[in-house]
């Protein structure tokens, strides 16, 4: 009985930390989403450290056709991601949809870098909501390419908006500084 209760001692424990920590996260009162498209897993684990950091709820911008490896084979001019890439008005079908978008007072929306900009599923995701007021903050992974226009791009799809220009982190990016990020816009 002592085991048990000291177990469940140490369960309300972790999670009254859990709740703290996240209000901590976000002392300004602003809601926050944190939305992201991940191909490969690199860009979900920098998005549920983002959700973590800034007490924001975590949604998954999934394809309803899932990408296989062929598809995601940028060398081949043929495959999926290069046809949907090559095309502006490409718009990927999403599966899911955000509940309550109005609730959000700042979005951040992640993604890989597909030929220098976001992938158009993320054109999808910024028509298929109103987003007037709100604030928009792009987030990307990738080796070594940058934004690009991505900012611009989200900007016009959005434009009750204000879309900012974003970041791009490694795959390794620490909490601490994607805290420190996203704190100038929360």
């Amino acid at each position: 009985m002592k085991k048990f209760l000291a177990l469940f001692a140490m369960g309300l424990a972790v999670l009254f930390n859990f709740n703290a920590q996240a209000e901590e996260n976000n002392m300004t009162g602003k809601k926050v989403l944190v939305a992201y498209f991940s191909a490969t897993g690199t860009t979900a684990g920098v998005a549920e450290k983002l959700a973590q950091v800034t007490g924001g709820d975590l949604f998954e911008i999934k394809p309803e056709q899932p990408y296989t490896g062929a598809d995601l084979n940028w060398r081949d001019k043929q495959s999926r991601s290069s046809v949907e890439m090559d095309d502006m008005s490409s718009r990927p079908t999403i599966a899911s949809r955000v509940a309550d978008m109005s609730q959000y007072d700042v979005v951040f929306v992640g993604f890989p870098i597909w030929w220098y900009r976001e992938p158009s599923i993320i054109d999808t995701f910024m028509e298929a909501y109103d987003f007037t007021g709100k604030t928009v903050v792009p987030f990307a992974t990738s080796g070594g390419s940058g934004m690009g226009k991505s900012g611009e791009i989200m900007q016009k799809l959005a434009p009750q908006a204000k879309v900012l220009e974003g970041k791009r982190f490694p795959s390794n990016v620490s909490e601490a500084e994607l805290k420190q990020w996203a704190d100038e816009w929360l």
